[in-house]
């Protein structure tokens, strides 16, 4: 068994190197029972990101992977590398590492098992830890229940970028998850839940400010705009699929 732990990378040279170590200490520390290496997907950054990470893989070629991108979007970005990848669990987590390394076994082991298809982190689960200001935590409790209202699922978040799919199953829905940026994450959980995937979220702990050294990329009133357009277009595709 195979897995990829797959960074999205877009511009993140303040934190990739300390980050993907951290990682890489964890991954060793773990002694999981599976075959794994961490593939860093640098998308459309115009920093030293790829000079960074092309270092980390000659120094480490045994553990890290490096894949370019010229376009940036996370979705595209995971979406390429899940398409060729021999693996067969695919995870990916964002690379400020804002959900703990501990709960890394509880996002792949579930597959990995065989006890479901698809892990979904949560931030807002009974059991999770969440660290973020209240305008952000109530925007995003705004979205996702508009989300719910819009799409009729059942997901306590489906936003958060901690997730794990079994290369198989991405396979099979793939053609349907068509958004490039953000917006990847909904899709990936929507069109699973609509092919019978089995599907598990997973409650963790988050922080945004768990590397403090970096602002977040995420403009609240702006991005909360954008997931609602995307709301709207999402909930006409699948009104029309039937």
């Amino acid at each position: 068994m195979k897995v990829d732990f797959c960074l999205p990378i877009y511009n993140e040279e303040q934190m990739l190197k300390e980050n993907a170590l951290r990682l890489l200490a964890y991954c060793r520390k773990a002694d999981f029972s599976f075959d794994w290496r961490i593939v860093m997907i640098v998308n459309g950054s115009t920093d030293q990101s790829l000079a960074i990470a092309k270092s980390l893989a000659d120094g480490h070629p045994a553990e890290f992977a490096v894949i370019e991108s010229s376009q940036a979007g996370r979705g595209r970005a995971l979406k390429n590398y899940w398409l060729a990848s021999q693996a067969d669990v695919l995870a990916y987590m964002d690379v400020d590492l804002a959900v703990s390394l501990e709960d890394l076994p509880g996002l792949v082991e579930p597959i990995v098992n065989d006890e479901c298809d698809l892990v979904i982190g949560s931030r807002l689960l009974a059991g999770s830890k969440i660290e973020r200001s209240l305008v952000r935590e109530l925007t995003s409790q705004s979205c996702h229940l508009i989300s719910r209202l819009m799409l009729g699922h059942k997901f306590s978040d489906l936003q958060c970028g901690f997730k794990a799919i079994r290369r198989s199953s991405f396979l099979a829905i793939a053609p349907k998850v068509l958004d490039n940026g953000w917006f990847f994450d909904t899709e990936l959980a929507v069109f699973a839940r609509l092919a019978g995937l089995r599907i598990r979220e997973l409650p963790v702990d988050w922080s945004e400010e768990r590397y403090d050294r970096r602002k977040s990329k995420v403009k609240v009133f702006r991005d909360a705009m954008k997931f609602m357009r995307n709301f709207i277009k999402l909930r006409r595709r699948l009104a029309s699929e039937g």
